[in-house]
């Protein structure tokens, strides 16, 4: 009987640290609008999960200069989510780098490093169709 008390338990114990261990499927469009030094942005993210890959596009419009860029290095381990997007700002490469908790079905609150630059938070919400 402990036996299988025992093989019980740390089969469950399995199931749920798997559970811990999946991605989260934020597979999607998002949104988000943000101040920053450089004024106003507003972008939609556009995602694809496959396991704990994540690819998609950012497309930002900066006080009407827009920009839709691939996404480079992402990655969705349980609740955090990281991501690359490479951009060109007055000639200059820039890379962005994200850092993302989803904080639940429809949020991410991002930390985003702009260069050397400046950091930003932002939250992205999940676009839902009509």
């Amino acid at each position: 009987m402990k036996s299988n008390f025992r093989l019980l338990l740390a089969a469950s114990l399995a199931l749920t640290l798997a559970g811990l261990a999946h991605a989260t499927d934020i597979s999607g469009k998002w949104q988000a609008e943000f101040d920053s030094q450089i004024g106003v942005q507003k972008y939609v993210y556009t995602f694809k999960v496959d396991g704990e890959k994540l690819t998609g596009t950012a497309a930002g419009d900066r006080g009407g200069e827009k920009s839709s860029v691939d996404i480079k290095d992402g990655k969705v381990a349980g609740d955090t989510v990281t991501f690359v997007e490479p951009m060109s700002f007055q000639g200059q490469d820039v890379t962005i780098e994200y850092t993302g908790k989803i904080t639940g079905d429809n949020e991410i609150k991002f930390s985003r490093k702009v260069g050397d630059f400046a950091t930003e938070d932002l939250v992205a919400k999940r676009v839902v169709a009509p």
